[in-house]
């Protein structure tokens, strides 16, 4: 029986891609242990036990920018971090170790190193984090999302997406879908979301388009997420969540998005093939328009930056497109052609490999 720890957590572009593959590796080695490794900040602590996984929990321990008395402390402490997952590996039985970045996955990385276990990786963004750096350089076993990734040894096995977006027939369930919002059949659907947090620049300028967009004879499903204050336009063919739990019912009844290039967002709606505007998010270190390079190639979105995504924009840019039909269908088409909806599927074939090979190769010398 196989023991794997799968490594990662903090933000739902981390969490979610774990738990796609666990789900994947569990279907495919029903006899397999599947444990998570992650924080008891995020949201793996709530999302890992509710899909049935066992949670083991490391302090989190945010990489140092500046000195201060944590960053003297930080050594320390991510030694013992290291430290403690080996115990882990070493009386859980662990097998292989797949980390998905997050706070938790260096320290892992560098145990599955010192115990001799081997490592896979699998990178959510186009412009890749500290962790999975590190971890690249330790392994020949990594997966991305995004065929622009920088990372060594890198193969494209695509996001691992939600089963409900995986198995979605947009087509099918889009009439369950204009029902569950309270949508018309007979309009265009604008989806506009910011993610979970919400994007203040997106929600207010809908907010001043909504008419406008309404007036040209379609309707807007829009999720303005997080908890800014917002007042909603009160217009007919306008419906307005704060959150959403049926993202598949939202992307299918979507004729366009208009969406920020979070990996996981941007995967589901290429993998489902919805055109869409992508705004990237203008902090950070700038992976968001670098998610979004390859559909834009293929011309399945159009990029625009935050500052510029302005009533004006709208009336110049987006409606126009949501008034020509043929250009959604191509759009869509091309959008399609990049996204993969098997990425959980490629991965797990990717760690299989890497055990396969890792166990056909003498065993090394671990360190005491």
């Amino acid at each position: 029986m196989t023991v794997y720890l799968l490594a990662g957590g903090g933000t739902a572009g981390h969490v979610n891609p774990l738990l796609a593959v666990a789900d994947a590796l569990r279907a495919r080695e029903p006899d397999a242990t599947v444990l998570v490794l992650g924080t008891r900040e995020g949201l793996e602590a709530r999302l890992v036990p509710e899909r049935g996984y066992e949670l083991l929990t490391i302090p989190r321990l945010p990489f140092p920018r500046r000195v201060s008395r944590d960053a003297a402390l930080f050594a320390p402490r991510f030694r013992s971090a290291v430290a403690s997952i080996r115990r882990i590996i070493r009386e859980r039985g662990v097998d292989a170790v797949v980390g998905f970045g997050g706070y938790a996955a260096a320290p892992a990385y560098l145990a599955a190193r010192a115990s001799g276990t081997p490592l896979m990786l699998h990178e959510a963004n186009a412009k890749p984090g500290l962790a999975n750096r590190l971890g690249a350089r330790i392994t020949t076993t990594v997966g991305v999302a995004f065929p622009n990734t920088p990372l060594p040894h890198a193969t494209h096995v695509g996001m691992p997406l939600r089963l409900e977006i995986t198995t979605l027939d947009r087509s099918a369930a889009r009439a369950e879908a204009i029902e569950f919002f309270g949508l018309t059949p007979d309009r265009r659907t604008l989806l506009v979301t910011g993610g979970s947090t919400g994007a203040r620049r997106i929600n207010t300028t809908v907010a001043e388009s909504v008419a406008a967009v309404v007036d040209a004879g379609h309707q807007v499903l829009h999720l303005v997420g997080g908890t800014q204050v917002f007042e909603a336009p009160e217009l007919p063919h306008y419906t307005m969540l704060r959150y959403c739990d049926r993202m598949d019912l939202a992307f299918a009844a979507a004729d366009v998005a208009v969406s920020r290039a979070g990996a996981a967002t941007l995967s589901e709606l290429t993998a489902l093939g919805v055109p869409a505007v992508y705004i990237p998010y203008p902090v950070g270190n700038g992976e968001q328009r670098f998610n979004a390079e390859s559909v834009l190639t293929a011309g399945g979105g159009v990029l625009v930056e935050d500052a510029s995504f302005t009533p004006e924009w709208v009336s110049r840019e987006l409606l126009p497109l949501l008034a020509d039909d043929a250009r959604i269908r191509a759009m869509g088409e091309a959008a399609a052609s990049v996204g993969r909806t098997d990425g959980d599927e490629r991965m797990v074939d990717l760690v299989l490999d890497g055990l396969a090979g890792a166990s056909a190769r003498p065993p090394r010398r671990t360190r005491a």
